[in-house]
C-alpha cells in the first residue's frame, strides 16, 4: 500500500534539514518563523545558550488590536515589522533567518521584508 506523507511531516523533514547549515550565534542569532493556520510567530534564538532573546505573534493583545486578521499576509507583514523594531530596540542587527520549512512566499517573504524594513540584515 501506497503511503503518502503529510504536508507536515515534509515541512518537518525539510526543517531539519536547513537546520544542520543553520545556527544563531550571539553575534548572529536565528530569526526563526513558525505559522499556524491561524497565528504566526517569530522569535531571535542564541542557539548557543539556548536563550529567546525576542519573540512577537499574532497572539499578543497589542499586536492583536492592530490587526483585522491574524493569519493573511498583512498580518505578517505587521508581525516582521514588530520583530524588528524589538531586535534593534535590544540591540540586534544580523540575524541568520530560519524560515522552518516553509516555502519562501506570501505570509513567510512578507515577514522577512518587514523584518529587513523594520532595520534588521539577513
Amino acid at each position: 500500500m501506497v503511503r503518502k506523507e503529510s504536508r507536515q511531516e515534509i515541512r518537518a523533514k525539510k526543517h531539519r534539514r536547513m537546520r544542520n547549515h543553520l545556527s544563531g550565534t550571539a553575534a548572529r542569532p536565528r530569526l526563526a518563523v513558525f505559522r499556524s493556520n491561524q497565528h504566526m510567530y517569530a522569535q531571535i534564538i542564541d542557539d548557543t545558550a539556548g536563550n529567546t532573546l525576542v519573540s512577537a505573534s499574532t497572539l499578543e493583545k497589542e499586536v492583536q488590536a492592530e490587526l483585522k486578521k491574524t493569519n493573511d499576509v498583512e498580518a505578517a507583514a505587521y508581525l516582521g515589522s514588530v520583530i524588528g523594531k524589538r531586535a534593534v530596540d535590544a540591540g540586534i542587527k544580523e540575524v541568520v533567518f530560519d524560515r522552518g520549512g516553509f516555502i519562501y512566499q506570501g505570509k513567510i517573504a512578507a515577514l522577512a521584508e518587514a523584518a529587513r524594513e523594520a532595520g534588521l540584515e539577513f
